[in-house]
């Protein structure tokens, strides 16, 4: 049996990691680091450079894993679940290959916070025997963003609906929603939104970062800013993870 640590680290900025995060990673006698390519190392390198900020003296141990790739083939929902299963089996085998399990205080840094749209947990409950968890919460994209704009996420008495671009582009605008919150959107589904005019878009990638890259403004007018900037952040760097927030003009 082992214990497993899920360490939200904020949004990329190592600021943003809290003093318990930072408590958490350095109690730590492993920490799994996903590397996604040669494109996206830097994503690993962030993760292992907040490490040895916080542990100058190179404990804890970091073994890095490789994500397997989704089957494009497959529904969404059911090649998303066999993707969350062969990362479970790749934890395993991982944690396996450097501790011996008994006791260990295994630990693994989210981007933003582990219960907004991200798996960690969902994979974490797929392993056996199942380790304890505990989760040290993190500040959010949705945070960072409201910050970098210098906004209040929600209207006056309104709620917030937070959603994806997935159900954007199949769904249109959430029914009866004031202020919507959007993540995961790789396709800019905005664009399919047929009253752009009465739309306010903040939108923002690499929020906290020193590549930050933020845009504003009434939808209708701001759209293609906010694509090309997206790809060029995206040529420059080989990823990128944005978040937008719209709200329907009074």
């Amino acid at each position: 049996m082992f214990n497993l640590t899920l360490i939200g680290i904020g949004t990329g900025n190592p600021d943003h990691v809290t003093m318990q995060a930072r408590r958490a990673i350095a109690a730590a006698d492993l920490i799994l680091i996903p590397h996604k390519g040669d494109e996206k190392s830097d994503l690993a390198d962030l993760r292992t450079s907040i490490v040895a900020e916080v542990c100058p003296d190179g404990a804890p141990r970091i073994a890095l894993f490789d994500l397997p790739v989704r089957d494009p083939s497959i529904p969404y929902i059911d090649r998303v679940n066999r993707w969350h299963d062969k990362i479970a089996a790749i934890w395993a085998d991982t944690i396996a290959a450097h501790t011996n399990g008994d006791g260990a205080n295994v630990a693994l840094l989210v981007w933003g916070d582990p219960s907004l749209y991200d798996s960690t947990l969902r994979i974490a409950a797929r392993l056996t025997p199942a380790p304890t968890i505990k989760v040290i919460p993190g500040i959010t994209a949705i945070q960072a963003l409201t910050a970098s704009h210098a906004i209040t996420l929600n209207g006056l008495a309104n709620a917030v609906t937070v959603t994806t671009g997935r159900r954007i582009r199949d769904h249109g605008w959430p029914e009866g929603a004031e202020t919507v919150v959007v993540m995961l959107d790789g396709e800019c589904s905005f664009t399919t939104l047929d009253d752009a005019d009465q739309i306010d878009i903040w939108w923002g990638a690499f929020l906290g970062m020193e590549n930050e890259l933020i845009a504003a403004g009434r939808l209708d007018q701001v759209a293609d800013q906010i694509i090309a900037t997206r790809a060029q952040g995206r040529a420059d760097h080989g990823w990128i993870m944005d978040i937008y927030l719209m709200r329907r003009r009074a």
